[in-house]
């Protein structure tokens, strides 16, 4: 069939005329800087045409049939053409509309590399236009490609993509180049990546490459087209990343970092995050293997952290803490067996997909108009910690591979975050434990006083510690009251605490004075210390600090020695408050062996405070401070010695979470009566 067709202009999906040509300015006698990136639907006589923006081909077919519209001239004056409009792929939001003047109807000419009319098309053109032959050699760019951060040096005619680009980029596009050629399918990338090694990593550019045909709809090339975003954009996943080193993992709670995860994406990544954790990160939950299963849906994860653009998480079909359940095939457990990332930029909505066997999900997608979606692991240390989906809504622009390669980052980070909270959970799990069966279960004050006690685990920084207290029955009637304090934290210090707390029970049936019973204390632990391996002997568990008392009620004196800490306060009958003057020692451990006792009568009804100094000493006040808080703490009546203790610990926490360990020993003393003595 006979014809001619000649290039006139390129339209943008916005409607925007991106490049002008002669046989454009000889239609419309307008030069090309008064129209470029000015709406094209102005050159056009209102209703005169279906605008380009709307083609005949919308099909998808390479070309559109030929039109007889009625142009708006520059004189003013209308003037009629046949024009035919192309879809031409580029970017990643739709298409760019070739517009071609058609003298007779005929066939639009392939997209063979015909360079006078390649060069007449792109001259001004913004975007970085390459052609390349089968054999992915180049044969003609236009000058915009030269200024693109995308080729170092610029392309050479003649020369293969392979040697124009760095090897670790020019092995990528040549593969999407192959494609392209063996199958017609056109490559879109919105955000591709230059090769590094031009020197500026930030920039990104719209990518799209497709295939050019000769009149018999043979292949007889590729065509690259290239044009920058800005940079912007990286700039912004770069600082996402840097702000997710602070905004991630600033607790050691696993829940708490997977919502600190779904935060963070969304609405900079995605429109709709759900992070999902294994049951060996949540080990209080029930075992997921324990739950129902069916042969369309098993339990996978519990739901760690979400977040979306609409308020309360509509999109959720289960809420945080919930058993997560998904389809036994499915991308879910794909990525959970492979820990390769799931990329799905437009997803497949069509039937016989994995979805047919998640119709809640599928109704989900389906209501919320899902259509982009990455999968991506949470692993550390060679172990699954679990996953998290990123999804677009309400942005109309599929994920790109920059989306993943920042999903794939900001799933990293949280990663060794998620790792650090499961260590620490379980130790502190292990530690409380074990510190919960090596203290006391219930006390013995015997006839000399009455005790009542208090022990508050820290969470914030260290976690649980190695405090202890107890009181030991002695012979005639005396007791022994002691409260300590190992350095450290964790199991160590709690193994630790349990082996001194026995050890002192031992020496208390020694009917040892206080400093001598500190004394064969210290000994010990220094003797532990020289046992302990070269490389534990700085081990923060086995020092230790101690005060021990012993009051008798037939004299109501009270001996009491201390080991580096804080004094005791004593609380008269009339509500007075005061400190013991008491030589301060030197830690358990240490090996100075200086202790002395200092003995002080008490009235009867005096009640003894013994405690730690997390009670009286926080990173924001000394313990001076402290213990001015205490003496007006203890200075307020109580009408029980239970009460007494619930209002020293309300009154010097104030609803604030302990920075450290917390062990209060209040006991008040009895007078035997003369039958007791008996």
């Amino acid at each position: 069939m006979s014809g001619t067709l000649e290039l006139v202009a390129v339209i943008s999906p916005a409607g925007l005329v991106v490049s002008w040509t002669q046989a454009a300015e000889r239609l419309w006698g307008y030069r090309a800087d008064e129209v470029l990136d000015r709406p094209a639907d102005r050159l056009l006589v209102p209703g005169g045409v279906r605008g380009p923006t709307a083609p005949a081909d919308a099909a998808g077919t390479r070309s559109g049939p030929v039109e007889r519209v009625e142009l708006r001239h520059r004189d003013g004056r209308g003037r009629s053409a046949d024009l035919r409009v192309s879809p031409l792929p580029v970017g990643g939001a739709g298409h760019d509309w070739v517009v071609w003047e058609a003298g007779t109807a005929g066939p639009a000419p392939g997209y063979g590399p015909d360079t006078a009319s390649l060069e007449k098309l792109f001259e001004h053109s913004p975007m970085g236009v390459m052609c390349c032959d089968p054999e992915l050699r180049c044969t003609w760019h236009n000058q915009a490609i030269t200024r693109l951060d995308l080729i170092p040096g610029g392309p050479h005619v003649g020369r293969l993509i392979t040697e124009l680009l760095p090897p670790e980029r020019s092995e990528e596009l040549a593969a999407v180049m192959r494609r392209v050629l063996d199958s017609g399918a056109p490559f879109l990338d919105p955000e591709w990546m230059p090769p590094a090694a031009s020197g500026n990593e930030e920039s990104a550019l719209s990518l799209s490459v497709f295939r050019l045909d000769d009149p018999d709809g043979r292949a007889a090339g590729v065509c690259l087209m290239a044009l920058e975003i800005g940079r912007s954009r990286s700039r912004q996943r770069w600082g996402l990343l840097v702000d997710a080193g602070t905004s991630i993992g600033t607790t050691l709670d696993v829940m708490s970092t997977a919502q600190e995860l779904a935060d963070t994406a969304v609405p900079a990544l995605a429109d709709f995050a759900a992070v999902e954790l294994t049951d060996s990160v949540m080990p209080d939950q029930e075992p997921l293997g324990r739950l129902g299963s069916t042969e369309v849906s098993i339990p996978a994860f519990y739901r760690g952290g979400m977040a979306s653009i609409h308020p309360d998480v509509p999109e959720a079909l289960w809420q945080r803490g919930a058993a997560v359940f998904v389809p036994p095939a499915s991308p879910y457990t794909a990525v959970m067996a492979s820990r390769k990332s799931h990329f799905e930029p437009v997803m497949d909505r069509s039937p016989g997909t994995w979805r047919d066997n998640d119709p809640d999900r599928a109704r989900i997608v389906k209501r919320f108009g899902m259509h982009s979606l990455m999968i991506v692991a949470l692993q550390a240390r060679g172990q699954l910690l679990g996953i998290v989906s990123f999804l677009r809504t309400r942005n109309p622009a599929p994920f790109s591979r920059a989306d993943l390669v920042l999903a794939e980052g900001l799933a990293a980070r949280a990663s060794l975050s998620l790792d650090n909270a499961r260590r620490y959970s379980r130790e502190r799990t292990a530690a409380l434990a074990l510190q919960r069966d090596l203290l006391p279960h219930h006390l013995r004050p015997g006839k000399a006083v009455e005790v009542a006690s208090r022990y508050l685990p820290a969470d914030t920084y260290g976690g649980v510690g190695g405090d202890w207290f107890d009181v030991i029955p002695m012979r005639h009637d005396r007791v022994a009251l002691m409260v300590g304090d190992v350095v450290g934290h964790g199991i160590n210090a709690a193994a630790t605490m349990g082996r001194l707390r026995m050890v002192l029970n031992t020496l208390t049936n020694l009917e040892l004075p206080p400093d001598q019973v500190l004394t064969r204390l210290d000994e010990l632990v220094v003797g532990l210390a020289r046992d302990r391996p070269e490389s534990e002997l700085a081990s923060p568990s086995v020092g230790a600090t101690c005060v021990y008392v012993v009051y008798d009620p037939a004299t109501r004196r009270c001996t009491m020695a201390s080991a580096g800490h804080p004094p005791p306060a004593v609380v008269s009958p009339d509500g007075g408050v005061t400190f013991v003057d008491l030589p301060p020692g030197a830690p358990i451990g240490v090996g100075l062996g200086e202790f002395r006792s200092v003995e002080t009568g008490l009235d009867e009804g005096s009640v003894i405070a013994l405690y730690t100094d997390g009670l009286v000493e926080t990173r924001r006040a000394d313990i001076d401070h402290g213990l001015d808080r205490l003496r007006a703490a203890l200075a307020r009546p109580a009408n029980t010695l239970e009460e007494f203790s619930t209002s020293v610990i309300d009154t010097m926490l104030a609803d604030e979470q302990p920075e450290d360990d917390i062990a209060l020993l209040l006991a008040r003393t009895l007078a035997l009566r003369p039958r007791d003595r008996s």
